[in-house]
């Protein structure tokens, strides 16, 4: 399969997840009850959205007033990251929309000044602009697994947060 093919499934497969997960986001919310892998699914789908808002960090203050808080930040963390890999995908496939949107080129003014500091303020910090950062990180060719470490110990501040807040507001 050619790259340019590649790239182009690659960008229709985050949309086409995104469109999906918004479309049927009140199903989604019917895997809390499943326990800690609810949890963990419902933090992958709602992260696998790109720019539509699904409330993630709900999850992980809910998950944390019921199971131990500890463990709902690790598991939501781990989700949401696997989950961002969309925007990273239609980074990687769309590189050319980096070059022409203003908000998309600084924040890859950040990466290049910052580095991987950039995503990980991005991830720790509750946004809507995180996606952003994703798919410039795909468009500039950050290596996954980097990627995933910042986002992963971005992400993991973010939810340890709201997983012990709902643990010691709810209990």
């Amino acid at each position: 399969m050619k790259d340019k093919t590649k790239k182009i499934l690659g960008l229709v497969l985050a949309i086409a997840i995104s469109v999906a997960v918004f479309a049927f986001r009140n199903r989604v919310a019917d895997l809390k009850g499943c326990g800690y892998l609810g949890i963990f699914l419902i933090s992958i789908l709602g992260n696998a959205t790109i720019i539509l808002p699904v409330p993630v960090i709900l999850t992980a203050f809910v998950g944390g007033g019921i199971f131990n808080p500890f463990w709902v930040g690790v598991i939501t963390a781990a989700g949401a990251s696997i989950g961002e890999l969309t925007g990273y995908l239609a980074g990687a496939a769309g590189q050319i929309v980096v070059a022409k949107d203003k908000r998309l080129q600084r924040i890859e003014g950040w990466m290049q000044k910052y580095g991987l500091v950039t995503l990980f303020v991005l991830a720790a910090i509750p946004n809507p602009a995180f996606d952003l950062g994703g798919i410039v990180a795909g468009a500039t060719k950050i290596p996954v697994w980097k990627y995933l470490l910042a986002v992963g110990l971005g992400k993991a501040v973010k939810f340890f947060f709201f997983a012990f807040l709902g643990f010691y507001l709810t209990n």
